[in-house]
């Protein structure tokens, strides 16, 4: 009787010995990448920040509380000027391998629409770790214009167009674009008078020299209290802790009437999942004491836990909002 010789398929020697090479990368690239991941950081971490007043303000808490339980000292490093762009760039441009990371905040979503040499991609060179707070805006007005109501305020300007002007940091601020959603809404037009910062914008309408102001209700709450401006409305779809009497846009008849202030914790595309997890488990677990609760608070901010999924989900949402906004009112800085 014979014997029929079984057929062995696909155990090629050559086969084999081409695909072998390529196993063991693909192993050692696994075992490599896990092992970066459970020793990170084994030198210091660096967070960028693009802007003086809240950025570092909240840099400055997260790289206090995060150096202790990362075991490495965690600096602040400021890379002031160009509207942020430069910190941005730098961010971006940077290895992604979690020992540079950015504080991120409202223009880096905003400048590439607005400024025409913007290196950089918002959605594309970064990853989020984690949303730490929102800080809601509020529209503040010189005690000399006769409204005291958002419908008040925008009857009156329908009724004068151009004739109310408003402060803002400067163009393509995030009070100027908040200010262009309300003209939008509104179906109004203000006059606008940008400032070199923020700031003097709203001293700008504390003065008189201005009629309103756009900005977070932290920084105009102690006039209001001291009789110097009146708060209208908070851009928000709460109220404020800091002005709780103040009617959030949805109350006072303008739901779609949005502007928070935000601020997120991002790393460079690329980073590796398990870095970006342990940084935002870390950072939820610092950000939650209620001393530093408090400290966000008193910056006018309302504290968030958000994934890095559902930070960038908000980030994507916002991009879209406000490059709506910018487009149809032809915002562009020279």
């Amino acid at each position: 009787m014979r014997h029929k010789t079984p057929v062995t398929r696909n155990k090629s020697p050559l086969l084999w010995a081409s695909f072998y090479p390529m196993l063991v990368a693909g192993a050692l690239c696994l075992c490599t990448t896990s092992a970066n991941a459970q020793a990170y950081p084994v030198k210091p971490v660096r967070i960028l920040v693009g802007f003086a007043g809240g950025s570092e303000l909240m840099a400055r808490v997260v790289a206090q509380q995060l150096s202790p339980v990362l075991g490495q000292q965690v600096v602040v490093e400021a890379r002031m000027g160009a509207a942020g762009n430069i910190a941005f760039d730098a961010a971006a441009r940077s290895a992604p391998d979690g020992y540079t990371l950015l504080m991120g905040a409202v223009p880096l979503l905003t400048n590439q629409l607005i400024y025409r040499k913007v290196t950089y991609d918002p959605m594309r060179d970064f990853v989020p770790i984690m949303l730490l707070s929102t800080i809601p805006n509020a529209l503040f007005l010189h005690p000399s214009v006769p409204a005291k109501t958002l419908r008040e305020l925008t009857q009156l300007a329908r009724t004068a167009p151009g004739k109310i002007a408003y402060g803002s940091g400067g163009v393509g601020s995030a009070n100027h674009i908040a200010a262009a959603l309300l003209e939008s809404l509104a179906k109004v037009k203000f006059t606008h008078v940008p400032y070199k910062t923020a700031s003097l914008g709203l001293v700008g309408a504390m003065s008189g020299d201005v009629d309103m102001v756009i900005t977070i209700v932290a920084s105009g709450m102690n006039y209001v209290k001291d009789g110097r401006m009146r708060g209208i409305v908070v851009m928000d779809a709460k109220r404020s802790q800091s002005m709780p009497d103040m009617p959030t846009s949805a109350e006072a008849g303008m739901p779609e009437l949005q502007a928070v202030n935000w601020y997120a914790l991002m790393a460079p595309a690329s980073t590796p999942r398990a870095i970006i997890e342990r940084l935002h488990a870390e950072s939820v677990k610092v950000m939650a004491p209620p001393d530093v609760q408090s400290r966000l608070r008193a910056m006018g901010g309302e504290p968030e836990t958000r994934t890095p999924d559902q930070t960038a989900a908000f980030l994507r949402g916002e991009y879209a909002r406000w490059g709506k906004v910018i487009k149809d009112a032809g915002i562009r800085a020279e």
